[in-house]
C-alpha cells in the first residue's frame, strides 16, 4: 500500500523541461548544497539565452539556446531541445574569459578540461549577463574551494576514452578485434591488467561478428568524434553524435557512452567510493529481495558465457543486491536481472550500479516497482498509439480479442534484451539512452508495422507471440532477398526496423508520450487500486465478523490515511499489504505508524476527529480535523498486539472488529481493558482519572451538560465504592471507619466494579450498550483527488487555480471577510449526537449510601432523553437525530447550524433560576418592608437546592449549611 501512495498517487509526470534530462545529464542527488566556507547563501541557479559554438574556426555552426547555471553544473540545449546538449560539471572548467568582441556582444571562451574551447555568445541585456556570470565566478571559486578540480584527474583515469583519443595510445595492443582483452601471455610475464572500467566482455568476448559489425570502422568514427568534441564529462552532444549512436556504438565504449548518454556518469563522479561502501554494508544482511535475486540469478540471460561462471553471477548479485539495499522501497523486481546483466558485459560493478538507479528512478519510473505501474500504463499509452498509427491492426486485434501486451510489455520491460537477439537488442539500447523512452514506442510500432500484413491474419495471442519469435529471429537476414538491387539486398530486417522507427514514426515525441501518459493516468491507477485492494482482502488471514464490502471500506480509508501521511521508512519492511494466508512464510506487509493511524481513525471514528461547521455569511462548509489525544495512543498500541510499534492491515481489520459488533458487557470490558495499562485485571487510581479523561475526550462536543453530569457521577462513585472494597481502618478515639490509604499505581477498582458503577448511570450504560460501536462507522472514501490530467491552456490554468493552497487561503480571506461583518460562527458537530436538549447534571447517585434517591422527585428519576425540557432546552427532534446518522443529517442541503448555535450561546447564558430571581424591582422602602417576609421563602429555596444538587459536597459543608439554614437571620 505504501508503494502504491508513494508511487502512484504521488507519481508525476515529467515536464518539458524536466524530460530533458535524458540530454542534460544533470542528476539531481548530485548536486551539493551550494554554500561556501563562510556560511554564505545557497548559491543561485540561473538561466540565459546564448550562442553555442566551438573555438576551431568553420568546424561547426553556431546554435541557439539556453544555458544554464545549475551548480556544480552547467548545461547547454538548443531550442528544439534535440541539436545541440552538452552538461559539464564546473569542476572540468579550467579557464573562463571574456572574449574582445565587438561592441554589444557579450561572450566567453570556455576551456574544459580536455582542452576543448566552447564559446558561448550571451544574447541578453547586459544587466542580465553581468549577473549571470557572477553567479558563474562564485560557483567556480567553490568548487575550487571544495577541491573538486583535484577530483577530476583520477576520475577520467578509469574511462575508455581517455586512453584512446590521444595519437599514440597503445590500448588496442592488448585487444582483440571485438575489443576483448587478450589474457594469453608470453611465458614468464604477467597478464596485462585493465586499467580501465569495463564488463565482463573484456575476458568472455562481446556478442557478435566484430567483422559485420564493423568494430573498427566504428572506434575510428567515435574516436574523431571524441577529439572535437569533448569526451566522458566533457561530451559535447551535437547531431553527428547521434547519427553515430543510430549506427551503432562499438563494443569496448559501448559502457562509457551508455552511463555518458543517460547521465549516470555525473552519479559516479560525484558519489566516488558509494558502490564499495553499500557493497560493505550489506555483507551478512539478508532480505526478501535478496531471496529474491537469488531465485533469478541462473535465468538472467544465461546464453551469455560470463553467465555460466561464478565470476559473472557474483558480480550481478552484488549488484542486485547493492542496488535493493540502496533503494528499500523498491527493492528488487523482476526483469531487473535481464538489465543488469545485459549492462555487466559492458560496465563494470560500479557503473552498472549508477546506471540502474537512472534507469529505475529517472529513464523508466514505475517500471520496477512492485506494482510496476509505469510499465502498466505505457503499455495503454502504446495501445493508444497504434489505435492512432495503425487503426487496422488495432482493429483487427479488438476483432478477435488478442492482447496486444501479450508481446508489447516484454519488449518495454527488458528493452527488447529478452526478445530479440543481443547484438541487435543492444543496438535498440544504445538509441533509448541516447534519445530517451520515446524509442520504445517507435520500435514497437515498426515491428507492427513491419509485419502489418501477417498481424492481420492471426486469431488469437499465440499465434501472435509465434509471428513475433519468427520475426525477431529472422532480424539479421535480408529484408529485400529478392530484390535487383544489390544495396537492397544488402540491407538487414534489422536495419530496416530502425530506418521505419526513426523516419516514419519520428511524430512520436516526448511530448506525445507525456500527453498520453496524463490521459490515461487516472485509468490505471484504479485499475491498480482496485486490484491491490481486492488481493489484500483476500490474503486476509481473517475477515472476523466483516464483510468483504466493509473490509473494502477498511481498505479505502487505511489507504487515504498512507496517502496523506505516508508511514516512516521504519514502519515499511516492503511495499504491500499482502500476506499469503497459509502461514507457512507470510509475505512482507506494509505497516502504519502512529501518524497515519491518527488520520486513519479520523475517517473511521466519530470521536476521533474535530468536525466544525464554518459560516461567514459567504459560505458554509465542514471543516475536519484530525484530533490529538492520549486515548487515540492508547487505542493504537491496544491494537499492535505484536508490539512491532505499527500496525498491518490485518491488525487494523481484527482491531475494529473487537469493537464494532460487541453488545454492552462487551463493550464495558473493551474499554475497561483499553485502560488496563499492566493486564492484571485492575484499574488504579490514576487509570481511573485517565478514563475519565477519555470519556471527557469522547463527549467534548456533546450538547449541554448531561454528559459532563454523567462522568462527574461515575467518578463519584467509582471512587465512593473502590473505596468501599478496601479494607477498613478503625480511628480509635472517634470510632469511625475509614479506608486504608494506597498508592495511586496500586490495584484499585476491578472489572465487576467498574461494571456496577457504568450501569448504575443510564447515560453510560447507553453509550456503552449503543452508542460506542455506532461511533465506528465505515462508509465508502470518496476518491482521492488526482492531479489533472487535462493538457491546454485551459487544463493547465484549471490546474494552477484549484489548488489545495488556494482553496485555504479563499476560506481564511472568507473567514476574515466575515467576522469583520460580524457573520461568522464556528460549531463543533457532536459526536455522539444522541442528546440535542441543553440539560442540567442530575443528581448524584451514591452507590454506597444512596440517602439522596429518596428526595429526589419523580421527574429527576427520568432519562434524560424523555426529561422535561426547560427555558434553556434546544427544540430539535432527538428521535430524528438517533435515527439518521448525523453526518448525513448535518451535511444535508436542508441543515441549518442555528439551532446548535443558539444552543452554544444559551449554555453560556443559562444559570440555574432561583426564586430570589423572581423578585420585582419595587421601590427600596417596599423592599425593606417585605424583607424580614421574604427571608423564610428564600431559604427555604436554598434548602430545597442544597438537597436536589449536594453532589460534591462533604459531610462537614453539609453541618454548615445547615447550621446558616436554621441560623435567625441578622437584623
Amino acid at each position: 500500500m505504501s508503494t502504491i501512495s508513494t508511487q502512484l498517487r504521488n507519481f508525476k509526470e515529467p515536464t518539458k523541461d524536466q524530460l530533458t534530462h535524458v540530454f542534460f545529464s544533470i542528476p539531481e542527488v548530485a548536486s551539493v548544497p551550494a554554500t561556501d566556507k563562510s556560511g554564505s547563501e545557497e548559491l543561485e541557479k540561473m538561466e540565459i539565452n546564448a550562442v553555442l559554438s566551438l573555438g576551431v574556426q568553420g568546424v561547426e555552426d553556431s546554435y541557439a539556446g539556453k544555458l544554464h547555471l545549475i551548480p556544480p553544473y552547467l548545461a547547454f540545449s538548443s531550442l528544439d531541445r534535440k541539436s545541440v546538449r552538452f552538461t559539464l560539471p564546473l569542476s572540468t572548467v579550467r579557464r573562463v574569459e571574456r572574449l574582445n568582441a565587438r561592441a554589444g556582444v557579450y561572450a566567453l571562451s570556455l576551456s574544459t578540461w580536455h582542452g576543448m574551447k566552447i564559446v558561448v555568445q550571451l544574447t541578453s541585456l547586459r544587466p542580465t549577463a553581468d549577473l549571470f556570470c557572477g553567479l558563474l565566478r562564485e560557483a567556480l571559486k567553490y568548487e575550487l574551494q571544495r577541491g573538486q578540480m583535484k577530483a577530476v584527474k583520477g576520475f577520467v583515469k578509469s574511462c575508455y576514452s581517455e586512453g584512446l583519443v590521444p595519437t599514440t595510445s597503445s590500448v588496442a595492443e592488448n585487444e582483440r578485434e571485438d575489443g576483448s582483452l587478450i589474457t594469453e601471455t608470453k611465458e614468464g610475464s604477467p597478464p596485462p591488467e585493465a586499467a580501465y572500467h569495463g564488463g565482463l566482455g573484456l575476458r568472455f568476448k562481446f556478442p557478435g561478428d566484430p567483422k559485420k559489425l564493423r568494430e573498427a570502422s566504428k572506434i575510428k568514427l567515435w574516436t574523431t568524434y571524441l577529439r572535437t568534441h569533448g569526451r566522458n564529462l566533457t561530451l559535447l552532444r551535437y547531431p553527428q553524435c547521434t547519427r553515430l549512436v543510430q549506427v551503432g556504438l562499438p563494443n569496448r565504449l559501448r559502457g562509457e557512452m551508455w552511463e555518458t548518454l543517460s547521465g549516470s556518469i555525473y552519479l559516479r563522479y560525484a558519489h566516488q567510493g558509494v558502490y564499495d561502501q553499500t557493497v560493505a554494508e550489506m555483507q551478512g544482511k539478508t532480505s526478501t529481495s535478496f531471496e529474491d535475486i537469488e531465485k533469478d540469478l541462473h535465468r538472467s540471460l544465461p546464453e551469455y558465457a560470463g553467465y555460466q561462471s561464478e565470476e559473472g553471477i557474483s558480480a550481478l548479485r552484488r549488484v542486485l543486491q547493492a542496488y535493493s539495499h540502496k533503494n528499500p522501497e523498491v527493492g528488487y523486481c523482476q526483469a531487473m536481472n535481464i538489465l543488469a546483466a545485459a549492462i555487466l558485459i559492458y560496465m563494470s560493478e560500479e557503473q552498472a550500479f549508477w546506471l540502474l538507479e537512472v534507469l529505475c528512478d529517472r529513464l523508466l519510473p514505475g517500471y520496477y516497482s512492485p506494482t510496476m505501474h509505469g510499465t502498466l500504463l505505457d503499455q495503454r499509452v502504446f495501445e493508444s498509439l497504434v489505435a492512432r498509427c495503425l487503426p487496422m491492426i488495432h482493429e483487427h486485434f479488438q476483432a478477435v480479442d488478442v492482447q496486444l501486451s501479450v508481446a508489447s510489455l516484454p519488449w518495454f520491460l527488458s528493452l527488447y534484451i529478452n526478445s530479440m537477439p543481443m547484438v541487435f537488442a543492444f543496438r535498440i539500447a544504445d538509441c533509448f539512452f541516447c534519445m530517451g523512452p520515446k524509442v520504445l514506442f517507435q520500435v514497437g510500432l515498426a515491428i507492427l508495422k513491419i509485419n502489418g500484413e501477417q498481424l492481420l491474419q492471426i486469431q488469437d495471442d499465440g499465434q501472435f507471440l509465434n509471428l513475433m519469435r519468427d520475426y525477431f529471429a529472422s532480424l539479421g537476414q535480408s529484408a529485400h532477398p529478392e530484390s535487383s538491387d544489390p544495396r537492397a539486398r544488402a540491407i538487414s530486417r534489422f536495419q530496416e526496423l530502425l530506418l521505419v522507427s526513426f523516419r516514419e514514426f519520428s511524430v512520436i515525441t516526448d511530448e506525445t508520450i507525456l500527453s498520453e501518459r496524463r490521459k490515461y493516468r487516472n485509468q490505471i491507477v484504479n485499475s491498480i487500486e482496485s486490484f491491490s485492494k481486492r488481493s489484500a482482502i483476500r490474503n486476509l488471514k481473517t475477515l472476523a465478523r466483516f464483510s468483504k464490502e466493509q473490509a473494502g471500506f477498511i481498505y479505502d480509508a487505511l489507504y487515504k490515511a498512507i496517502c496523506e501521511v505516508p508511514p516512516p521508512p521504519d514502519a515499511v519492511p516492503a511495499p504491500s499489504l499482502l500476506s499469503t494466508a497459509d502461514g507457512t512464510q507470510e509475505r512482507p506487509e506494509t505497516r502504519i505508524g502512529l501518524a497515519t493511524f491518527q488520520v486513519f481513525l479520523s475517517e473511521v471514528l466519530t470521536w476521533a476527529r474535530n468536525e466544525k461547521i464554518v459560516i461567514n455569511g459567504f459560505q458554509q462548509r465542514i471543516d475536519r480535523e484530525v484530533a490529538e489525544h492520549e486515548l487515540i495512543d492508547r487505542l493504537f498500541y491496544f491494537w499492535d498486539t505484536s508490539c512491532k510499534g505499527s500496525l498491518s492491515f490485518q491488525d487494523v481489520v481484527s482491531g475494529l472488529d473487537g469493537v464494532m459488533f460487541n453488545d454492552l458487557m462487551d463493550n464495558i470490558e473493551w474499554f475497561f481493558n483499553l485502560h488496563d495499562k499492566n493486564k492484571d485485571g485492575f484499574l488504579t487510581k490514576d487509570e481511573v482519572l485517565t478514563l475519565s479523561e477519555s470519556f471527557l475526550f469522547i463527549f467534548r462536543y456533546e450538547i449541554g451538560d448531561a454528559y459532563l453530569g454523567a462522568v462527574s457521577r461515575f467518578m463519584t462513585n467509582a471512587f465512593e465504592y473502590g473505596d468501599t472494597l478496601l479494607p477498613q481502618t478503625t480511628d480509635k478515639e472517634t470510632g469511625e471507619s475509614a479506608p486504608e490509604p494506597i498508592e495511586p499505581n496500586q490495584p484499585y477498582l476491578n472489572l465487576a466494579t467498574f461494571r456496577m458503577v457504568v450501569l448504575a448511570d443510564e447515560l453510560l450504560e447507553s453509550f456503552f450498550e449503543t452508542d460506542l460501536s455506532a461511533s465506528f462507522r465505515l462508509e465508502p472514501v470518496p476518491d482521492l483527488e488526482l492531479p489533472p490530467s487535462s493538457s491546454g491552456f485551459l487544463g493547465d490554468l484549471w490546474s494552477n487555480i484549484a489548488t489545495v493552497d488556494n482553496k485555504k487561503m479563499f476560506h481564511k480571506l472568507s473567514d476574515e471577510l466575515g467576522k469583520t461583518i460580524g457573520k461568522h460562527q464556528v460549531v463543533y458537530r457532536p459526536t455522539i449526537g444522541r442528546y440535542t436538549k441543553l440539560e442540567e447534571p442530575k443528581a448524584r447517585e451514591s452507590l454506597v449510601s444512596p440517602t439522596t434517591k429518596a428526595n429526589m422527585s419523580s421527574s429527576d428519576t427520568n432519562t434524560l432523553a424523555t426529561s422535561k425540557s426547560s427555558s434553556s432546552t434546544l427544540t430539535v427532534d432527538a428521535v430524528a437525530a438517533q435515527d439518521a446518522p448525523l453526518s448525513a443529517a448535518l451535511s444535508s442541503a436542508a441543515f441549518s447550524p442555528m439551532p446548535h448555535m443558539q444552543a452554544v450561546n444559551a449554555a453560556f447564558m443559562e444559570r440555574t433560576p432561583f426564586a430570589i430571581d423572581d423578585a420585582g424591582d419595587d421601590d427600596d422602602s417596599d423592599l425593606e418592608s417585605d424583607h424580614e417576609g421574604d427571608d423564610d421563602q428564600v431559604l427555604d429555596e436554598v434548602d430545597a437546592f442544597l438537597e436536589a444538587h449536594d453532589s460534591g459536597l462533604t459531610d462537614a459543608d453539609k453541618e454548615l449549611a445547615k447550621d446558616l439554614i436554621d441560623a435567625e437571620p441578622v437584623k
